[in-house]
């Protein structure tokens, strides 16, 4: 079920082999990318059309929904849902909303006042994917901030169902957001779509969304060959749990179904102090993967995934700290300890009764995150993704007085003489 290493007995060419993930060695998923890319930005909405037929196995009449049909599939949506959705949506709006906050304004000396002010990004575009798992929560996690942040004009791209439309709960989503078009694109190609423009689909600034390897792979591609932004390099979702013998191997088990659900691609860590959780964890898996609709998928990632018997909380934090998670889980009476020991992490749980799946939908923080490592340098989505800071200064007679020198000086050493005279006048306009 799961392989189980010990971290102790790991050489450092073994730890750097367990911790990386979704390589594409050969390049073959990048190559194919870069076909799509091209089709689409050579051929536009007609590049789309054949997409959807190869690869959603949809004949399209249409790119897009617009708001009098997204309203008509909103409206089918159950009682139950709706206050689901509802309820996510308060609470990410308001742990996004305090995210909101304008910056001080400070004197770095007498008469010198610099700043800054945020501007959202004027055209964004939400990838929200629909492929083995159609993830209205992701609608809300990128739409609220882009709502927040007050973005212009905010593109939505989402695979067409089989029926060429999209279900209930994304269109509940986008009634709830304001969005009146959502386009039937997925993939790769909603990536290039967006990055290019097509007929039919607006450029956009900046892309974001998670997907698959090929999703992330467009990004990349996009974010070093355009002037598109992108929000990270964000793929097959994955969980490291730490466990130590003040875990529950029931709750364990569950959490790490909960990322091996995703898909064949995701992955889930376990790293216990305790060879006994480990053991009970991997009964616990063969018990609920029974259970799972989506089990096949759950088992085919459950076996590329692994334990690691650390000797210390200490150990297993080490290690969480090379894999950089997605997702991680303090499944111990004991996190408060090793909080302060996180260095890379998209997004962490504390104790035995915080789940994943709370933050996956509805506790208020996002999901949208890092995998693959690069929690290492970047952020999960949040306000701040869909604004820019721009800096302000302003500087009074007394400061320009009280700066000058130093400028001039600094101008002076590193050759530059028109930056020293664009001070110099200044100060001899005011003698």
């Amino acid at each position: 079920m799961l392989k189980t290493y010990k971290y102790n007995e790991l050489g450092t060419a073994a730890i750097e082999e367990l911790v990386s993930r979704n390589a594409d060695e050969s390049n073959v998923i990048g190559e194919r990318v870069e076909s799509i890319i091209s089709d689409v930005r050579l051929k536009g909405d007609q590049a789309l059309f054949g997409f959807a037929e190869a690869f959603d196995r949809v004949i399209l009449k249409s790119l897009f929904l617009d708001k009098e049909q997204i309203e008509l599939i909103a409206a089918t949506i159950a009682e139950e849902q709706r206050v689901a959705i509802e309820t996510a949506y308060q609470n990410i709006y308001k742990f996004h909303q305090s995210q909101l906050k304008q910056e001080e304004k400070v004197e770095t000396m007498p008469g010198v006042t610099c700043w800054r002010e945020l501007r959202p990004i004027e055209k964004v575009g939400l990838y929200i994917p629909g492929g083995t798992a159609v993830l209205p929560s992701t609608f809300l996690m990128l739409g609220i901030p882009a709502k927040i942040a007050g973005c212009k004009e905010v593109v939505v791209c989402s695979p067409p169902q089989k029926d060429g439309s999209i279900n209930c709960y994304v269109a509940y989503v986008a009634k709830l957001l304001g969005i009146t078009r959502i386009y039937l694109a997925g993939g790769a190609q909603a990536v290039a779509a967006m990055a290019y423009g097509t007929e039919t689909i607006p450029k956009v600034d900046k892309i974001f969304g998670p997907g698959n390897q090929y999703v992330t792979k467009a990004k990349t591609i996009i974010q070093s060959t355009t002037q598109t932004a992108i929000d990270m390099p964000a793929g097959p979702s994955e969980v490291l749990v730490i466990a130590d013998e003040t875990s529950n191997p029931i709750y364990v088990a569950a959490d790490l179904l909960a990322q091996a659900e995703h898909g064949v691609d995701s992955q889930a860590v376990l790293v216990s102090t305790s060879s006994v959780v480990i053991s009970e964890t991997i009964k616990e898996l063969e018990a609920q993967l029974q259970v799972l609709p989506r089990k096949e998928i759950a088992a085919k990632a459950i076996e590329n995934s692994y334990a690691v018997l650390a000797d210390s909380l200490e150990a297993a934090m080490d290690f969480s700290n090379l894999y950089a998670p997605e997702h991680l889980i303090l499944a111990t009476e004991r996190w408060a300890s090793i909080t302060d020991q996180i260095s890379n992490a998209g997004s962490v749980f504390l104790g035995n009764l915080t789940p994943e799946s709370a933050g996956d939908y509805a506790s208020g923080t996002n999901h949208t995150l890092p995998t693959s490592a690069y929690a290492r340098s970047y952020s999960g989505v949040s306000v701040d993704s869909f604004v820019k800071k721009v800096t302000f200064q302003h500087i009074t007679p007394q400061g320009i007085q009280n700066i000058g020198t130093a400028v001039e000086v600094l101008a002076e050493l590193e050759g530059l003489q028109a930056h020293k005279n664009a001070v110099t006048v200044r100060k001899l306009g005011l003698s």
